[in-house]
């Protein structure tokens, strides 16, 4: 923050919404559980329906949740399948599969 509590501007290129990696105060912070980051998204979803059925929202529900996690598992983990299969505790066939289902294989 800048003089009388103005915000200064983002550098040019610079991510929008980030905090300033060294600040002490954010790793501190709670972190919210992820359940109630996927609650969140479900009660939008929902919400989003307006009043309309969904069909197969179990399924909808399971693809949307492992596509980007397995895309950022496999990024944290330089795309090394074995140690993202590891991380995510299935079987490395379990994931090349599900992977191919997606067509992210």
């Amino acid at each position: 923050m800048g003089a009388a509590g103005a915000v200064s501007p983002a550098a040019p290129g610079a991510p929008l919404n980030t905090a300033e990696p060294n600040d002490p105060t954010l790793r501190s912070a709670p972190r919210a559980p992820l359940r109630e980051h996927v609650a969140n998204s479900i009660r939008r979803y929902l919400g989003d329906l307006n009043g309309s059925d969904a069909d197969n929202l179990y399924q909808i529900a399971l693809r949307e949740l492992e596509i980007p996690l397995f895309l950022e598992v496999l990024e944290h983990c330089d795309g090394n399948q074995s140690r993202a299969a590891t991380m995510l505790g299935i079987h490395r066939a379990t994931l090349r599969k599900k992977l191919r289902e997606y067509g992210i294989a």
